[in-house]
């Protein structure tokens, strides 16, 4: 039996796995250069990632600076518009992204080995 995961279910579950990563990518950006609102959402869709709407981007930087592991300020738009808030990393951001970089290269491996057939889930038992 296989599962289609095209269209509608394929994009349900890139956006699952996405949530439990989303912050951690948001820090990786962040810690590229100091970014405003708008182009984490183009950022994102420029790496693959147009699934995320600048709706759900919001919330999680306001919860990543209530957090401590980011820090904003204002500063003028280059195209002469009202100021834009930027977000930039504090030591402690730096300390999650390191955390969440470890803790998802610790997952996406194994994942990965399972799903390309390339690790042994056998425990001995030649049970077909």
């Amino acid at each position: 039996m296989t599962m289609e995961l095209s269209g509608a279910a394929g994009d349900q579950r890139r956006s699952q796995l996405l949530r439990g990563v989303l912050d951690v990518c948001l820090l990786a950006l962040i810690a590229e250069r100091p970014r405003y609102g708008f182009e984490f959402s183009q950022a994102l869709a420029g790496a693959g990632l147009d699934l995320v709407r600048e709706g759900s981007i919001y919330p999680l930087l306001a919860r990543l600076e209530r957090g401590g592991l980011v820090d904003s300020y204002r500063a003028a738009s280059a195209s002469g518009g009202a100021p834009r808030k930027y977000y930039r990393l504090t030591d402690a951001g730096r300390a999650a992204l390191a955390e969440g970089q470890a803790a998802w290269r610790d997952f996406a491996g194994p994942v990965s080995r399972m799903l390309d057939g390339t690790t042994s889930t056998s425990t001995g038992d030649p049970t077909p």
